[in-house]
């Protein structure tokens, strides 16, 4: 696959990509990104991403000189050079590029636009059944994990410390609440009934789990968001974590101790039977519409 980037207005090859020292992303993190999948060249979920994406441009006071149908014009172009290809698509905006390094905002400072097209993860129901393993650590990121921020160092060291012992992935756990993985959205089963943390300035509003949401209601599923107790997390019969580019996961094996079994649960195996048709769909009808038009 051909890596591909838009940065600051033009397209190039990956390794020809290259960004100023003093840009603020580089130096302070200052800035926001969103990772969006793409099945057979159609983006899914796309617009719901650019939307999130904006609400962090706001709220963390980065005025971008582009619309979301710029970025929606980018975004197809990337695709386009791969279409055979299911890829992963990472945009990030900085807060751009400072004659110094200064903790203060210049608000003449034009944001730097950055665009990557790259190989998506495999995600078969075949890969996907084998489950994860995690762990629980204590969350010690700040108050605003809300805004889906590029300053994502104690995300990286929380993973880290689930990978020095093996697992996949780190479960948070706040104030003896579950909030969510540190990179990924978490949802639990407990006789039949699936459940997940509310959103709020701890949890990100993930994009796949909104899609959850909404084939357990339209499924008549029992579903409910409510708060999740450290105890209740570890006698759950089946956890699951989610995200965009990975689909949804199931955890067979949390701190060390098996998930019931041990295997991906019924529930999971339902869930993720009726996501991947909600992709197929999409993908469908995205190509129908593109040859009618």
């Amino acid at each position: 696959m051909q890596e591909v980037t838009f940065l600051n207005g033009k397209y190039l090859p990956l390794e020809q990509a290259s960004i100023s020292v003093l840009d603020r992303g580089f130096l302070f993190g200052d800035g926001v990104y969103e990772v969006i999948p793409v099945y057979q060249g159609v983006s899914i979920g796309l617009e719901l991403h650019l939307n999130r994406l904006f609400k962090s441009l706001e709220q963390v006071q980065i005025n971008l000189n582009y619309t979301i149908d710029d970025l929606i014009n980018i975004v197809q172009e990337l695709i386009a050079f791969n279409p055979d290809y299911d890829q992963s698509i990472y945009i990030q905006i900085t807060r751009g590029c400072d004659a110094k390094r200064k903790h203060e905002i210049d608000r003449q400072t034009l944001p730097t636009v950055f665009i990557m097209s790259s190989e998506k993860a495999d995600t078969a129901f075949s890969n996907l059944i084998q489950g994860k393993k995690a762990i629980t650590v204590a969350d010690n990121r700040w108050n605003n994990c809300n805004i889906k921020a590029t300053s994502l160092l104690p995300n990286v060291l929380l993973l880290n410390q689930a990978t020095r012992v093996g697992a996949d992935e780190a479960l948070l756990i706040r104030d003896g609440k579950l909030v969510e993985g540190s990179r990924s959205n978490v949802f639990l089963v407990k006789n039949g009934t699936i459940i997940t943390p509310p959103l709020n300035k701890t949890v990100l509003a993930g994009i796949t789990r909104e899609v959850v949401i909404a084939i357990a209601k339209q499924h008549e599923i029992n579903f409910v968001e409510r708060n999740i107790s450290y105890e209740e997390l570890h006698n759950a019969d089946e956890i699951w974590i989610s995200s965009s580019t990975k689909e949804i996961m199931p955890i067979v094996e949390l701190d060390k101790k098996s998930i019931s079994n041990g295997q991906a649960g019924p529930v999971w195996q339902k869930i993720i039977k009726l996501y991947k048709q909600y992709i197929s769909n999409v993908v469908e009808n995205t190509k129908a519409k593109a040859i009618i038009s």
